[in-house]
């Protein structure tokens, strides 16, 4: 059994490589996945931090062809000693134990480890810690600090696999202090973690870039030391760890860029019909009005450039990470979703001339008093984390005195300016002034600081005419003023506002938005109605597999429930939307996308089918097996005993895992709108972007998921007992 599974993974490994070949000159290099300031991932969807930029800067100078992954640190230092990767840069502490193992450069960073509290609580000396528990990254320099004076000091270590579960414990109470990195916990604190430093911190290494000791790539450290001594001598290496860790000046620039294509040209389609991908809950740029239709800046931006330039398009509304994967796998020809641009981005996409620029802008509530940054003084502002607007307000904090709160939604933080707990907030201002014309109360008393240009994309190397047009439609809607008309639109504080309904109340939610929902709602019903019949024609069929005499079935059986059941749902309908149009263009060349509804149908019918087959076998194995035997004592066949004997009693056995397994799909609905469907919960979230009523909301979708599989699940109890 066990070679034929040895031997079905070797058989499948060359195909999963061929989907992630890259070019034999490009340098894999893996590092963390989320270590800040030193790489973590921006609100713009990129790594970003201080090892991510000092690679982008050696690779400019040595002409380095590379592509830069994010596994995590673990699996980071895995893939190098396994042949994986070729080389990691991670904030790995150069060790005399690790130098046994990687050829590693000389160090870029100097780091000291600190024990860090929160602020309620006070520990400033190490005598403090008796008796107490401290929290610890497992495998990290602050770990084998801890461990050679805690019989000194008295007190009890617990380990964490990542930072966030064990800043999570010590919030909690769960531990007493933790000891990190000390950029790292000064990050942490000013994006507004509820933490403290009572003490210095201890020198326990430095960082450095490795490879694996006697590799072919030990050249490569060889190239990061030259590049890094030039860094040093220029300034280079201090300007970037500056950056991340200090604050920075900031630039201004208008809202419109300058474009450069000059206005009167036309470019000539290729295809009769271009694909163009989108957010969908992005407003002003992309969001669902109360007609159920996608508007706002890039919508009407996109459909006048097409009109100009003579081409037809179709849009979908996915999600911006969908919509994003929709490009790459070539289910879309372009882009356009309030998509910044960015150097990494650059690596993938082509991008247009940008046709806004962002700003990030103060907003506080209309009777406020606050009408500078020396106003908020002791006050607590309000932001989203990840975001540039973040990244300003912690700039400057030290600077102007206020305090942080950071969100990981728009609609709280707008909930909390309304109630009193923050004093203002900062937001794209764009997205603030749609905020305000919806009916917030709020006002911005200070002029904005510009945070990225926003441009349209296709994927490097495809669809060229695209960009030509884009750009000549922009060069002339600038020209004869319908750009301008666009964005006077959806920003101008004079618009026209159509919702007649109050929606800040339930009912307010319901009428004006109740063929959203039900859109929605029949999507979700059909979706599991659907992917559960194939699922039951699947589980029946290896479920009778699992108990054939037949050897071979069996291991089939067995092989295909313990591959769907060890892949998560979403990464199985990822897999199946994204990875095998990959892979297909991959051999093929020519590009084959799957419908997002089809997609979700096959990944929720393969790991329903997983679960009904265990069900199937299950409940026939829970026949006493004296009667299979007594049967075929009687010389009747095995297929007429299973259809006559067997198999009504297992029936009975099976149907109320059938009805569990029914109502467990029927909620499985909601993790498929990770590849941009619009079922039920995603309906609820496109809605909420636009009137930020989230609890309300909420509450709505949880009390329609209760009510649908209540309804439901009574349904198929009617039905059990009549086959009964």
């Amino acid at each position: 059994m066990k070679k034929k599974i040895i031997a079905f993974l070797l058989a499948l490994f060359p195909i999963l490589a061929l989907g992630t070949t890259t070019h034999a000159d490009t340098i894999k290099i893996v590092s963390d996945t989320a270590y800040a300031p030193f790489e973590f991932k921006d609100s713009d969807q990129t790594y970003k931090g201080i090892d991510v930029d000092i690679i982008n800067k050696v690779a400019d100078i040595k002409g380095w062809e590379y592509e830069m992954s994010f596994p995590g640190f673990d699996a980071a230092v895995n893939a190098v000693q396994a042949g994986q990767a070729d080389a990691i840069m991670a904030g790995m502490t150069k060790t005399a134990e690790r130098e046994k193992v990687f050829t590693m450069s000389d160090t870029y960073y100097d780091t000291k480890v600190v024990i860090a509290t929160t602020k309620a609580n006070t520990i400033k000396s190490y005598d403090q810690l008796k008796e107490k528990t401290v929290g610890v990254k497992n495998g990290t320099a602050a770990q084998r600090f801890l461990e050679k004076i805690k019989d000194k000091y008295g007190f009890t270590i617990k380990t964490f696999d990542t930072g966030d579960l064990m800043y999570n414990s010590l919030a909690a109470g769960a531990v007493d202090a933790a000891m990190d990195d000390q950029p790292v916990i000064e990050y942490a604190i000013n994006q507004g973690q509820d933490l403290k430093i009572s003490m210095k911190g201890e020198a326990v290494g430095s960082f450095a870039f490795g490879v694996k000791k006697g590799s072919k790539y030990e050249y490569l450290v060889t190239e990061f030391n030259e590049a890094l001594a030039q860094m040093k001598k220029d300034g280079t290496l201090k300007d970037i760890i500056n950056k991340w860790t200090a604050a920075s000046k900031t630039s201004t620039n208008s809202a419109v860029p300058e474009t450069t294509t000059k206005s009167g040209q036309k470019a000539t389609p290729v295809k009769a019909k271009y694909t163009i991908s989108s957010d969908s809950s992005f407003a002003p740029f992309v969001f669902q009005n109360d007609s159920n239709q996608y508007t706002g800046i890039d919508m009407d931006l996109i459909k006048a450039i097409a009109e100009d330039q003579g081409f037809t398009l179709e849009i979908s509304n996915p999600g911006f990470d969908a919509a994003i994967n929709a490009v790459q796998s070539g289910q879309a020809d372009g882009m356009i979703a309030g998509m910044s641009v960015t150097e990494a981005r650059k690596e993938t996409f082509d991008f247009s001339e940008p046709y806004y620029t962002a700003n990030s802008i103060l907003a506080v509530t209309e009777s406020s008093t606050i009408s500078s940054y020396d106003d908020l003084k002791g006050k607590t502002v309000g932001v989203k984390n990840g975001t540039s607007s973040q990244t300003f307000l912690v700039e400057n904090q030290s600077k102007y005195g206020y305090k942080i709160k950071t969100f990981s939604d728009g609609s709280s933080m707008y909930d909390s300016l309304n109630s009193g707990s923050v004093a203002a907030i900062m937001d794209d201002e764009p997205v603030v002034k749609y905020a305000i014309n919806q009916g917030k109360k709020m006002k911005t008393p200070i002029e904005g600081t510009p945070s990225g240009d926003l441009a349209f994309a296709v994927k490097t190397g495809t669809n060229p005419e695209l960009i030509e047009m884009f750009n000549n439609g922009l060069a002339n809607l600038k020209a004869n003023g319908k750009y301008q008309e666009i964005l006077d639109k959806y920003l101008s504080a004079n618009q026209d506002d159509s919702t007649t309904v109050d929606e800040t109340t339930i009912w307010g939610l319901l009428q004006n938005n109740y063929k959203q929902l039900l859109s929605g709602l029949g999507i979700t019903i059909s979706l599991a109605l659907i992917s559960f019949a194939i699922a039951m024609v699947i589980g029946i069929i290896f479920g009778m597999f699992s108990v054939s005499p037949i050897k071979a079935l069996r291991i089939i059986s067995e092989i295909f429930v313990d591959v769907i059941r060890g892949i998560p749902l979403m990464i199985l309908a990822a897999f199946i939307f994204w990875g095998i149009p990959n892979f297909l263009e991959s051999m093929t060349g020519q590009q084959s996308p799957i419908n997002d509804f089809v997609a979700g149908t096959i990944a929720l019918s393969l790991n329903a089918g997983a679960y009904i087959a265990e069900i199937v076998r299950g409940g026939i194995q829970a026949v006493p097996a004296g009667q299979m035997e007594a049967s075929r004592s009687l010389g009747i066949s095995y297929g007429k005993t299973m259809r006559k004997i067997i198999l009504p009693q297992a029936t009975k056995i099976m149907l109320p895992n059938f009805v569990n397994q029914f109502v467990i799909a029927l909620k499985d609905t909601t993790i498929v709108s990770a590849i941009g469907l619009v079922e039920l919960f995603q309906t609820g979230k496109i809605i909420i972007a636009r009137n930020y009523q989230s609890f309300k909301m909420y509450a709505i979708l949880a009390v329609l998921y209760l009510v649908i599989i209540t309804l439901l699940t009574r349904l198929a109890k009617r039905l059990e007992k009549r086959i009964k």
